[in-house]
């Protein structure tokens, strides 16, 4: 006779009548972490470019456009959106059509690294028509033509991807942001050339340089050379010191005087006098005339009907190079940078 079947010590289903309960169980490893997710960051310092003259040659590296405009951080939260600036400033209400096309991307968390620009008629970004749709330095107003062109993606859907390689990062960017859409938030395309060759185009067709990345790169904060920025002209940040008045211009400057920074000092670098129209001259001539104080606080040489200024107002010039004693050949006013932008002042080595 065989012999009936074992029960089982541990049934696969137990009696009917009785209720089905789980396993108590054991009590949580305070040690341990309670999520398997990231924190959110509350602010990540942005990954900053390093300027070279040439491009870099080598297979590691991949190409963008460079963009001309204000730096942001986009959070994507389930409680909302915030849009960061480069400084920390929270600028949520300055670009609602940015904020309000965030809310409908396809991602629950997420952190999007990019440019805010405003384009032209013939598609370049405009430093100064994103200002004046801000309404200028020290501005309230809304933009709702500044479109956010993204070209990074440090954290996502619950986890921070900041170790990941750019090429994985942009990978997952390119699946929420897809390539060629014409919204509020749009993809800062990766160009497959040679460098010389595409600085070359885009210089031809009067875009500001290139930005090339090394795609094999974690995302690091600060300015450390996984980034570099090849400038068609050259550009850069630096304080007024004082104007020299001048009643044939707009609003009566005929030049404004500028400095850089010399290790912990400000040194005078010459001036310039184009590049104003009478809206940005009549706004800075404003802020100027608020921090006028006695004495120059660089030495400027002697200048006649010159008004010196507290050096706290930070402006953007392109120029096209340097003369033998340190001062800009062929400086262009291009716009007056807001605090919030915390735009690095131009050092001289």
């Amino acid at each position: 006779m065989t012999k009936p079947p074992r029960k089982s010590a541990k049934p696969l289903l137990g009696d009917t009548e009785a209720p089905l309960r789980s396993r108590p169980r054991r009590r949580r490893d305070s040690a341990q972490p309670q999520l398997p997710f990231d924190p959110m960051p509350e602010r990540i310092e942005p990954c900053l470019a390093l300027p070279k003259q040439r491009p870099p040659k080598g297979p590691q590296w991949t190409f963008e456009i460079k963009w001309d405009g204000y730096r942001l951080a986009v959070h994507i939260e389930p409680s909302g959106v915030r849009i960061l600036t480069r400084g920390g400033h929270d600028w949520t209400d300055r670009f609602p059509a940015i904020a309000a096309e965030a809310k409908r991307l396809p991602i629950s968390t997420a952190i999007l690294d990019g440019e805010a620009v405003v384009l032209n008629a013939q598609g370049r970004s405009d430093f100064g028509m994103l200002q004046q749709s801000l309404g200028g330095r020290g501005g309230a107003r809304q933009s709702r033509e500044a479109i956010l062109m993204a070209f990074d993606l440090l954290y996502f859907d619950g986890h921070d991807i900041r170790a990941t390689e750019l090429s994985s990062r942009r990978h997952l960017l390119e699946d929420l942001v897809p390539p060629g859409g014409e919204e509020a938030i749009r993809l800062s395309e990766e160009i497959e050339a040679d460098g010389e060759t595409l600085l070359r185009i885009a210089c031809n067709h009067g875009l500001e340089g290139i930005i090339a990345k090394d795609c094999a790169s974690p995302y690091r904060s600060g300015r450390l050379g996984d980034w570099l920025k090849i400038k068609c002209v050259q550009s850069g940040s630096f304080v007024i010191v004082g104007y020299e008045k001048s009643t044939a211009s707009f609003g009566g400057i005929g030049r404004l005087l500028l400095a850089a920074r010399k290790g912990n000092d400000l040194v005078y670098v010459g001036g310039v006098g184009t590049g104003f129209n009478e809206r940005s001259a009549g706004d800075l001539r404003e802020q100027m005339d608020k921090l006028i104080i006695g004495k120059s606080a660089v030495d400027t040489g002697r200048k006649r009907s010159a008004v010196f200024v507290n050096p706290k107002l930070v402006v953007e010039i392109e120029y096209r190079a340097w003369t033998h004693d340190g001062k800009l050949r062929h400086a262009s006013y291009k716009g007056l940078r807001d605090p919030a932008d915390r735009a690095s002042i131009h050092e001289i080595e």
